[in-house]
């Protein structure tokens, strides 16, 4: 790939989150899904951040954990979200910009405050997201900054965006002004609980070319297509004719087109802490190095590295820099 000015560009839901620790029976008590992300209003924001522990204040969002983990890979990035200009997301336009992303969209004046995900890790590592989307509802198609789009090799979409409905028609302007600019598109299905919301309208989007790249992992690929068995998922995505990149946790990830299918071990971890943002850092590896021409299973080892080195800490941003550890394994 050649002739751009980003190598990708993200577009998602601009949310700051806070992480805390939690233990199953909060969550039962609390009637949450473990491992799910369920979208709340204002209101029970308010009743869970004050019935939790203490948490970690950190900028997130799906996909804008991804660009700030291609940014880490040394890749140019640019990021298209909503926040309202409120303290919160004054401190996410400072976080992202920080990281060197191109961050055209402007902040809503008024309406409904920032998002926030209140993430609630368990001792196990798994995470449960309950998140009010907020000014996140707000973006539309005029935030699509036509020009960013064109520059970018990539343009990726958060499955998540496809719940507020303005934010779909933003989503489908991209996709088609990066077709005609000759760019590709990726999406993420982000969850199996989001899957199961908008199956039928994912499938749509992958059958009519919408998108070119699929990440998902293998709840989400299982939910896509009703099946409980993964290799009958995987037969289904091969025959889409697109590629498919599917993280399989500690079993490490697959990558799957009609012609070839490749299975690439995890790499290794000393502690699992919090798994929040390891597919969205897997993606950041394996884009940063499709952007490079790497070769798939590359790709997919540099995204294995990511997601290794975002789950041995809380957050779901690098606390290092990515290009010096793909340096140090023999990737950069």
């Amino acid at each position: 790939m050649s002739g751009w000015q980003y190598d990708v560009l993200g577009l998602g839901n601009a949310i700051v989150d806070v992480i805390a620790r939690a233990e199953d029976d909060f969550l039962r008590r609390e009637n949450l899904n473990k491992g799910g992300m369920m979208l709340i209003d204002e209101a029970r924001a308010l009743s869970l951040y004050e019935t939790m522990g203490s948490g970690t204040v950190i900028s997130g969002g799906s996909a804008a954990n991804t660009i700030v983990g291609l940014a880490s890979f040394g890749a140019k990035a640019a990021f298209i979200g909503k926040v309202r200009a409120d303290d919160t997301g004054h401190a996410f336009s400072h976080d992202i910009r920080a990281m060197g992303v191109h961050f055209p969209t402007a902040p809503a004046k008024d309406g409904p405050s920032t998002a926030r995900c209140l993430v609630l890790v368990t001792p196990d590592g798994e995470r449960t997201m309950n998140t009010y989307l907020g000014a996140c509802q707000n973006l539309t198609s005029d935030d699509v900054d036509e020009a960013t789009v064109q520059a970018s090799a990539i343009t990726y979409l958060e499955g998540y965006l496809w719940d507020p409905p303005a934010a779909k028609q933003a989503f489908v302007k991209a996709a088609t002004i990066a077709h005609a600019a000759g760019r590709k598109v990726a999406l993420t299905l982000s969850d199996s609980f989001c899957v199961d919301r908008y199956r039928d309208e994912f499938l749509d989007l992958i059958r009519k070319k919408t998108v070119d790249i699929v990440f998902a992992n293998q709840h989400e690929l299982r939910s896509l297509y009703q099946t409980s068995d993964f290799a009958t998922a995987i037969n289904a995505l091969r025959e889409e004719d697109l590629l498919g990149v599917v993280t399989c946790s500690e079993d490490g990830s697959m990558v799957v087109t009609r012609e070839e299918t490749h299975a690439i071990a995890a790499f290794p971890i000393e502690k699992l802490v919090d798994t929040t943002g390891a597919g969205d850092l897997f993606a950041a590896g394996f884009l940063a190095g499709l952007t490079r021409s790497a070769d798939y299973v590359t790709c997919a080892r540099l995204g294995g590295l990511a997601a290794a080195e975002v789950i041995q800490h809380y957050g779901a941003r690098p606390e290092c820099s990515l290009r010096d550890l793909a340096a140090q394994v023999g990737l950069g």
